[in-house]
């Protein structure tokens, strides 16, 4: 599974990297659904939350706390913030990747693309 998100992981293209680590990068969206848009993606190629397994799990317990590490990194934990994880094609998953999307900076409605 060769994704976008895994030349950006292997440094083939550039991106606004925000933070990372032996595990997660996290880099500003190329099209911003927000104020602040960044996507945290694991280095660990996982398709989405439905193809996990139970050996993903510590994987994933990490992710959900790299998360809001990132977003405190942002400074908008304070003021409020969305995740949302996209999964499969109805659920409008356009990178088969996990990956999570931080939007915030703005007050979110519900009609978030």
């Amino acid at each position: 599974m060769s994704t976008i998100f895994k030349k950006i992981i292997d440094k083939e293209i550039p991106a606004n990297i925000v933070y990372e680590d032996d595990e997660f990068l996290a880099f500003h969206d190329i099209n911003p659904a927000a104020k602040v848009h960044v996507l945290v993606i694991p280095k660990k190629e996982i398709k989405n939350l439905d193809t996990a397994t139970e050996e993903d799990l510590e994987l994933l317990g990490k992710l959900q706390l790299t998360v809001a590490k990132v977003a405190r990194i942002l400074g908008i934990n304070e003021e409020g913030y969305r995740v949302v994880t996209n999964i499969n094609e109805n659920g409008g998953q356009q990178v088969y990747h996990i990956h999570y999307h931080i939007l915030g900076g703005e007050p979110i409605g519900m009609n978030v693309r």
